[in-house]
């Protein structure tokens, strides 16, 4: 049989029983689309939050109270045995590669300037902030450096919170009244945005001390330490267990570097990923039980056309061919069809819904043509065989 028969026969098949072939393809093409835009939704979350995660840079080490067993997260100030102090960040500082370590305690509190009121979330941090957390102040100062354990009474803040408080007044040298206490506010950040679901510009920064008295806390939430580029990330972990074991009497700190954030983090994302991946690939499986069932219905009644081509010459490999020929186009013509539909969508999406991060990884757009091809292939090879192996003879009788 020529190459250029296989062709005729083929599009004859698929052009007289367009309606059938139209469904078969749609019902690939609809697999594909989910498969795309599910991808596409499940990559652009990926991305957000990676990139919202790693914003402050990738060579902070944390530092929480407690020893936590569990890898991944630390489990805060519960089973301490010994509280994290501001003590022990002055001591860190020490370490010879440590660029910044800022002392950390959150709360929540109400902030008062002149007539206005606000509830707002107070962050108890060090000096050294804005250059640890990649963050600048726009207007004035970042609070000094003073003495760690009795910091005079400054306050930054965010720029959501000074417009709330401030209007159109300049707040440098203003007091505010936090949690019954006053502060003289010396600065303004520049607008940092949402970081995981956190108001970074609803909020302000006081001292690690005074917020921990604010708060009534005898710990520390934290310690964040930026190390230098070229320091391996052991050596500054085991630097900081040395330093906080001397002064505790024993390894009672839980230390979490961003890698090890980041690896939780991506098994969590990719898992996202994969599920939603798999919710799409349920609506390749019903294409692909539509092909079966589609390529069936051909085999029986072109019967007497493959007891004629048998009749012929025809090899079995041929008919084999012919039949998965046919299954493999209406595949990639619905896969194709598919990723049109699919990349539309996710543009589409991203216009109606521009806060939901929507990428289109062109692996997965590759990944799905192939698997539409695959999918044809594997579909169309049970009615192929049985097309294959009917009795010439036979299928020339039938009706």
């Amino acid at each position: 049989m020529l190459k250029r028969d296989y062709f005729n026969l083929t599009y004859r098949s698929l052009g007289d029983h367009r309606l059938r072939s139209f469904l078969t393809a749609l019902g690939i093409g609809v697999g594909i689309a989910a498969v795309v835009l599910l991808t596409s939704i499940g990559e652009g979350i990926h991305r957000f939050v990676l990139a919202e995660f790693t914003q402050f840079g990738t060579n902070l080490v944390a530092v929480n109270p407690g020893r936590a067993t569990t890898s991944g997260a630390s489990m805060g100030v519960f089973g301490s045995e010994r509280p994290l102090s501001i003590e022990d960040a002055v001591a860190l500082e020490h370490l010879p590669y440590a660029r910044a370590v800022v002392p950390f305690v959150q709360g929540n509190a109400e902030v008062e300037a002149g007539n206005r009121r606000r509830r707002t979330t107070i962050y108890g941090v060090g000096p050294a902030m804005p250059e640890a957390f990649s963050m600048t102040v726009k207007s004035g100062r970042f609070l000094p450096v003073d003495d760690p354990t009795t910091p005079r009474a400054f306050a930054v803040l965010g720029s959501k919170l000074r417009q709330e408080l401030f209007r159109n007044m300049n707040p440098l040298g203003q007091r505010i009244t936090i949690g019954g206490s006053r502060y003289r506010v010396i600065g303004v950040m520049e607008s940092k945005g949402t970081v995981l679901g956190f108001d970074l510009d609803d909020t302000v920064y006081i001292p690690a001390a005074r917020g921990m008295a604010l708060f009534n806390r005898d710990s520390l939430f934290e310690i964040d330490v930026l190390y230098d580029d070229n320091t391996p990330v052991d050596k500054v972990v085991a630097g900081i267990r040395r330093v906080l074991e001397t002064r505790h009497g024993a390894d009672d700190v839980t230390i979490t570097t961003q890698q090890q954030m980041l690896d939780v983090l991506g098994s969590v994302l990719n898992v996202l990923t994969f599920a939603v991946t798999a919710i799409g690939g349920i609506s390749l499986l019903v294409g692909a039980i539509g092909i079966v069932t589609i390529m069936t219905i051909a085999v029986n009644e072109r019967t007497r056309e493959i007891g004629l081509l048998r009749a012929l010459g025809a090899s079995r490999g041929q008919i084999l061919g012919l039949f998965l020929g046919e299954a493999t186009i209406l595949a990639a013509i619905g896969g194709f069809s598919g990723l049109i539909f699919g990349l539309g969508l996710a543009q589409l999406l991203s216009l109606l819904l521009p806060a939901l991060p929507v990428h289109t990884s062109w692996l997965y757009v590759l990944l799905a043509e192939i698997s539409a091809v695959l999918i044809g292939l594997a579909a169309g090879v049970l009615p192929a065989r049985r097309a294959a192996h009917l009795d010439p003879i036979e299928a020339l009788r039938a009706e």
